[in-house]
């Protein structure tokens, strides 16, 4: 089991300040939206959706935006909506995955491709960065919840592949097609957790300081700011200090 989270490495700053909570919860209601529309309109019998409203109860979405949400498929809403994946390297090597959900494609290519281009990254061709991850379920939890020992038997008791616990947090890893069952175990353990989701997870980190560190910090909040961005992964490691005065 790893001795500390790199989840921060992995999903950038994800919920920061109460500033963004409105851009968070846009993109939370989006993928209820685009889920409810592939799928049934019940979470019971649509796994992508049941999934979705994990997330947007984990960062503390009133059920009305929820159920709005998922009357806006049934009304037509969302139909437009593409998923596109794009790869791209930041300073220092550091591969990159943006998620978007967009209705316009030329707009949401556009803005990626400017972020990376402003940032000291470029776009690079579609699997080029995606064979550095692998696609898994994530489930978060705060420190606090409880201790490592406990986490870390409850989550394999419960099917996970894999614990990391820090100070802050516990991060559970599991196959991803078994998110959802275990994310339902853990959450009668201990819970709802802070956050359920799929997630690109590094094979490995590669180590990233000064200079370079602040233009990727950079880069990675441009992206994050794009209306039609959803998800953004990034396979860097950076020092506990290193981050501290970054984020100072």
């Amino acid at each position: 089991m790893a001795g500390h989270s790199q989840f921060a490495n992995i999903m950038h700053r994800k919920g920061k300040q109460d500033a963004k909570r409105s851009k968070m919860f846009s993109k939370l209601s989006k993928e209820i939206t685009v889920a409810a529309k592939l799928g049934a309109p019940d979470p019971a019998f649509n796994p992508r959706l049941r999934l979705a409203i994990a997330a947007a109860k984990a960062q503390s979405m009133p059920k009305d935006n929820i159920e709005r949400a998922i009357k806006k498929a049934t009304g037509g809403d969302g139909a437009g909506y593409e998923a596109v994946r794009y790869e791209g390297f930041g300073p220092g090597g550091i591969g990159v995955i943006v998620e978007v959900l967009t209705d316009n494609r030329n707009r949401a290519a556009s803005d990626v491709r400017s972020s990376f281009a402003k940032h000291g990254g470029n776009l690079g061709e579609t699997g080029s960065v995606a064979f550095m991850f692998d696609r898994v379920g994530a489930i978060e939890y705060p420190g606090s919840v409880a201790a490592e020992d406990a986490i870390f038997e409850a989550a394999i008791d419960a099917g996970a592949s894999d614990v990391e616990s820090g100070a802050e947090t516990h991060v559970i890893y599991t196959a991803s097609d078994e998110l959802a069952s275990v994310a339902a175990a853990l959450e009668k353990k201990f819970g709802e957790a802070s956050s359920v989701k799929l997630a690109f997870k590094p094979q490995n980190l590669v180590a990233v300081s000064g200079e370079a560190a602040a233009t990727l910090m950079r880069l990675l909040e441009a992206l994050e700011d794009c209306d039609d961005v959803q998800n953004v992964y990034a396979n860097y490691d950076i020092a506990a200090e290193e981050m501290e005065r970054l984020a100072g």
